[in-house]
């Protein structure tokens, strides 16, 4: 069969700042799907799309292409509302483990197709899988199932899911072109339209420890991820959040599903449950889930640590198992009696990953338990000698590196000077 467009003709559009045709977009993520257009050229026009950029037409027919290139799912049989929720990712970011049974004890159901970490970003099926037995691949019809039985389901992708963007994800790592707006709102939002959920809230961070730390950048594509759920008829809204310091007290596997757990039990650190109990507000509105069980009192009368229970134990999990503890640990200290100012997301979370909590390439095994604790948060009053950070690995040769990464990630000071954070929620953007 004769191909309708050379490569090579739709890599030199782009490059000369022309937009590219709809029946060009089809056709090209299309033939790269199928083997049609080599790595090479595919990589020449992601970096052309990274440097010139795509207009919301281009940006939007480019994701319809990589929905189209699988299948597309559907809970008509549920007989609730759907709703999920997507991360841009940061350090410390647990917070689908304890939003999910929350939302669904609430009376949503929450399809959350969740992805591994790569770098200093943990990934949200590592996590789950520190808990014994949790399996993250199940087949559209188990997701179907746990879904009716517990109201919510995290699990991994299939691979039936927009395998274009499965292609152009691993493609966009090795080629510097991950960066580039139009590819992360597509790839992002083309997996979610896929999913079939009715409504969608994304969680875009900013700060040091983001992948978008320039708030500006992080509402530019917090706007063209709103604007293509909104065209595919998915009620979508966005809250910039802050990544300027981890989020919570932990930043590794089994340590972030054991305060989760503390959470659920209507305990944990301040932050990690505002944030929940606000995504949880947001997803259950977005849904038209109306004169409900309050996201708060769901964390109090334990309605919401049930939900996780059977959630875990329907995925094969044992919710009571003792989770993995690293063999080895460090204390890091204050130096100084002062005000912590500072706490640099970003430096706490590449250590997290030297520890062996994350992976620096795709298919690499973490550590369940390594990652780091923290004692202190910024604004607290610290002595010198006090405990700050406590390291968790299983190869104690790991520490050096990481702590070679936490230089300077903390300062601490006696001169009344102000901490400066960005606010938990820094924009809130609605289709």
């Amino acid at each position: 069969m004769a191909e309708l467009f050379a490569a090579v003709e739709i890599i030199a559009a782009k490059r000369d700042k022309h937009e590219l045709t709809n029946d060009q977009i089809d056709w090209v993520v299309d033939a790269y799907t199928r083997g049609v257009v080599a790595d090479e050229q595919m990589s020449a026009l992601l970096m052309a799309i990274l440097l010139n950029g795509m207009n919301s037409r281009e940006i939007s027919r480019w994701t319809d292409a990589m929905i189209n290139s699988g299948e597309r799912m559907e809970w008509s049989a549920l007989d609730r509302p759907t709703v999920d929720k997507h991360s841009t990712g940061g350090v410390g970011d647990k917070i689908t483990l304890p939003l999910a049974p929350l939302v669904a004890a609430c009376g949503a159901a929450v399809p959350q197709l969740s992805g591994r970490g790569l770098g200093h970003t943990g990934g949200t099926l590592d996590k789950l899988e520190s808990i014994p037995g949790w399996r993250a691949s199940l087949s559209n019809a188990e997701m179907l199932k746990v879904l009716q039985d517990t109201g919510a389901v995290i699990c991994a992708a299939g691979a039936g899911l927009a395998p274009a963007d499965k292609k152009l994800y691993a493609l966009r790592d090795v080629t510097a072109t991950v960066e580039a707006i139009p590819l992360i709102a597509s790839s992002i939002m083309s997996k979610k339209i896929a999913e079939g959920t009715g409504a969608l809230v994304l969680d875009v961070k900013t700060g040091s420890g983001a992948f978008m730390s320039d708030p500006e950048r992080a509402r530019t594509l917090a706007r063209t991820m709103v604007e293509l759920g909104t065209r595919a008829g998915v009620k979508t809204l966005a809250l910039v959040t802050a990544m300027d310091v981890p989020l919570g007290l932990t930043a590794g596997n089994a340590l972030e599903v054991r305060e989760s757990v503390e959470v659920l039990a209507g305990g944990g650190p301040a932050d990690i449950v505002e944030l929940t109990v606000i995504l949880a507000r947001e997803m259950l509105q977005a849904a038209g889930v109306k004169n409900t069980l309050d996201p708060v009192d769901a964390l109090k009368n334990g309605q919401a640590m049930d939900h996780w229970r059977r959630m875990i134990s329907a995925q094969g999990g044992n919710p009571d198992a003792p989770l993995p503890l690293a063999t080895e640990n460090h204390v890091v200290v204050a130096e100084q009696d002062g005000e912590l100012i500072a706490m640099d997301a970003m430096k706490v979370g590449v250590a997290a990953w030297r520890l062996g909590a994350g992976r620096s390439r795709q298919g690499e095994k973490v550590q369940a338990g390594a990652g780091i604790e923290m004692h202190a948060k910024p604004g607290e009053m610290v002595k010198a000698g006090q405990k700050i950070f406590t390291l968790h690995t299983d190869e104690s040769d790991r520490f050096e590196r990481a702590l070679e990464a936490l230089d300077g990630a903390l300062r601490i000071s006696n001169t009344g000077e102000k901490v400066e954070r960005l606010p938990l929620i820094v924009d809130r953007i609605e289709g």
